[in-house]
C-alpha cells in the first residue's frame, strides 16, 4: 500500500495525538479521585469538560474524514492490523460527528459535578441531593444514545450505550445470557445453603491497621508482577472512595479503599485492579497509540480482573501459599487461624447488599439487577424517582435482603453518577469470558495450580499475554473469545467452574 502509506501514516498520527490527550485526561481524572482538594471540584469540572471538547474536535476534524476516504479506497491492500485500525477510527469518527460539541461539554462537566454530589450524598445517606444530578446525567446520556442509534445499528438507546463498552453486544442477547446464568447461580447458591457449612467470617472482620494492609497490598502486587516501587515501575497504588484503574501502557495506576475491620476487602480490591493493570501494561507495545493497541472491551477487561481476583486470589493454592505470609504480617488478629479457615471465609457464599463485597456466586445477581434497571430506564419503563424503590424490591426478590438506606442501595456505586450506563453487564460477561479462558488455560498449562501454590504466577501471566493481551483490540469481544477458546460464548464453563470449586469447599 505504498501509494497510500503517507495518508495512512497521517491518519495514525492524528489518532496518536487523540490517544495522548485521552491518556492525559485519565490522569487528571485520577488526580480528582485521589489528590484534589474538595474546593477544586468546580474548576476541575471545567478542566475536564474542556479536555473532552478538545478531544471531540480532534477526532471530528474534517481532515480525518478526508484521510479516511483516501485510505479506504485501497483498503483491500491492507493487512489485518491496518484494516482494523481503519475500522476503529472510522467508527470513532462517525460516532463522534453525531454528537454536538455542546453536548460533549455539558456531559463531561455534569459527570464531574454528579460524582462530587454522589460522594456527599452517599456519605450523608441523602438521595434527595443526588437525584437531580443523576437525572441530568441520565438525560444527557439519553440524548447521546438517541443520536448514536443509527450509526451503531442499535434498535434502542440502551443498545447504543452498551456498544460503548461491549461492541456489537445487544440488550436482548445479554438478557438471554443472563437468564441462563441466573438459573445456574441460584442453583449453586441453594446447594451451598443446604450444605450446612457456615464459615467463620469474623476472621475477616478482625481489626488490621491500614499500614499493615498496605504491606499486604505490596505482597499481592509483587506476586502478580505489578511493579509500583522499582526504578522501572509503571504503576502505583493510591486510596479512593471507589477503587478503579486508569492509565496507558507505561503508566497504569490502581486505587483501593481500606477498611480497618474488613482487611480482605483491600486485598481483593488490589488483586482485582492489578488484573486490569496487567492487561493494560502488557498490550503489544508495537501497537501503542494505534486503535488496535487498546483493550478489546470492558467485558474482556473484567474477565482479566475477576480472573486474578477470584480464580487465582480465592483459590486453595493461593491461600496455601499466602496464609503463612499473611499471618506473619498481620500477627495477633490471625493467631490460630488455619488455611482452611481463611479459604472458607474468603469464599463465604451469602446474599449481601453490597456488590463490591459480594461473593463469587451471588455477584452475578447484583449485576443482573443493575442491567435490568438500566434496560428498563432507557426503554422508558421506569423513571428516576422510582429507582430507589425498584432497586430495593429487586434486592429483596433476587437476593432476599432488605435495603436499609439509599447509601447501601441505589447510591452504592459510582457508575451511574459517572454516566457509565451500559457498563455493568461487562462485569458478569467478564465472569463468563473468564470461565471460558480458564477452561482453555487448564489444557495448555496443566501445572498452573502447582505454580500458584509455589508462588510462581509467571506461567499464568505468560499464557494470558500470549493468548489474550497480545491481540489488543484486533477483534471484537465475542470474536476474541472464539479466537482464544475455539468456541462461541457459553455460560457452562463458568458455572461448571463454580460448581466444582464450591462442591469441594462446601461438600455438597
Amino acid at each position: 500500500m505504498s501509494n497510500v502509506s503517507k495518508p495512512y501514516e497521517q491518519l495514525m498520527d492524528r489518532f496518536k495525538q487523540f490517544t495522548i490527550l485521552n491518556s492525559a485526561s485519565g490522569i487528571v481524572n485520577w488526580d480528582m479521585e485521589t489528590k484534589m482538594p474538595p474546593k477544586g471540584m468546580e474548576l476541575r469540572s471545567q478542566q475536564m469538560a474542556l479536555l473532552g471538547v478538545i478531544g471531540h474536535r480532534m477526532i471530528t476534524d474534517s481532515e480525518i474524514g478526508q484521510l479516511l476516504t483516501t485510505v479506504e479506497s485501497v483498503s483491500s491492500k491492507m493487512d489485518s492490523v491496518q484494516r482494523r485500525n481503519l475500522y476503529l477510527i472510522r467508527k470513532a469518527y462517525f460516532e463522534a460527528t453525531k454528537l454536538p460539541e455542546n453536548l460533549v461539554f455539558e456531559t463531561e462537566k455534569q459527570r464531574i459535578i454528579s460524582v462530587g454530589i454522589w460522594k456527599k450524598a452517599k456519605a450523608t445517606k441523602n438521595w434527595r441531593i443526588f437525584k437531580p444530578e443523576l437525572k441530568k446525567m441520565m438525560d444527557l446520556r439519553t440524548k447521546a444514545a438517541e443520536l448514536l442509534m443509527d450509526i451503531k445499528e442499535a434498535k434502542n438507546p440502551y443498545d447504543a450505550l452498551i456498544d460503548d463498552f461491549e461492541p456489537k453486544m445487544k440488550a436482548a442477547r445479554i438478557t438471554e445470557v443472563f437468564e441462563g446464568m441466573r438459573k445456574g447461580l441460584i442453583d449453586a447458591m441453594k446447594k451451598i445453603e443446604n450444605s450446612g457449612i457456615k464459615p467463620d467470617i469474623t476472621i475477616l472482620e478482625r481489626t488490621v491497621p491500614v499500614e499493615t494492609q498496605k504491606i499486604l497490598s505490596d505482597m499481592a502486587m509483587n506476586y502478580l508482577g505489578y511493579d509500583t516501587h522499582s526504578p522501572e515501575a509503571g504503576g502505583r497504588l493510591d486510596e479512593t472512595e471507589h477503587p478503579f484503574t486508569t492509565g496507558y501502557y507505561d503508566d497504569v495506576r490502581i486505587t483501593t479503599h481500606y477498611h480497618t475491620n474488613q482487611w480482605s476487602s483491600n486485598l481483593f480490591s488490589v488483586l482485582h485492579e492489578s488484573g486490569h493493570a496487567l492487561y493494560e501494561q502488557n498490550l503489544p507495545h508495537a501497537w501503542i497509540y494505534q486503535p488496535v493497541g487498546s483493550s478489546s472491551s470492558s467485558g474482556i477487561h473484567e474477565s482479566q480482573s475477576r480472573f486474578v481476583e477470584n480464580m487465582i486470589g480465592r483459590s486453595h493454592e493461593f491461600w496455601a501459599y499466602f496464609t503463612p505470609k499473611i499471618k506473619k504480617i498481620v500477627g495477633k488478629p490471625l493467631k490460630g487461624v488455619s488455611i482452611k479457615d481463611l479459604l472458607l471465609a474468603v469464599n463465604h457464599v451469602h446474599p449481601s447488599k453490597i456488590r463490591v463485597e459480594a461473593d463469587e456466586v451471588t455477584y452475578g445477581l447484583h449485576i443482573i439487577i443493575r442491567f435490568e434497571m438500566e434496560r428498563d430506564f432507557f426503554n422508558g419503563k421506569i423513571k428516576v424517582d422510582e429507582l430507589p424503590q425498584a432497586w430495593n424490591q429487586k434486592y429483596e426478590d433476587y437476593l432476599g435482603v432488605k435495603i436499609k438506606d439509599d447509601s447501601e442501595g441505589i447510591m452504592q456505586d459510582t457508575h451511574w453518577a459517572s454516566g457509565l450506563y451500559g457498563y455493568f453487564p461487562s462485569y458478569a460477561l467478564g465472569n463468563i469470558y473468564g470461565g471460558m479462558f480458564l477452561k482453555k488455560m487448564k489444557k495448555e498449562v496443566p501445572e498452573y495450580k502447582n505454580q500458584i501454590k509455589s508462588g510462581n504466577y509467571k506461567p499464568i501471566k505468560t499464557w494470558l499475554i500470549e493468548n489474550i493481551y497480545m491481540y489488543g483490540n484486533l477483534y471484537d469481544p465475542e470474536d476474541l473469545v472464539k479466537k482464544v477458546t475455539g468456541s462461541n460464548l457459553k455460560i457452562e464453563p463458568f458455572i461448571n467452574y463454580l460448581d466444582a470449586k464450591f462442591k469441594k469447599l462446601y461438600r455438597y
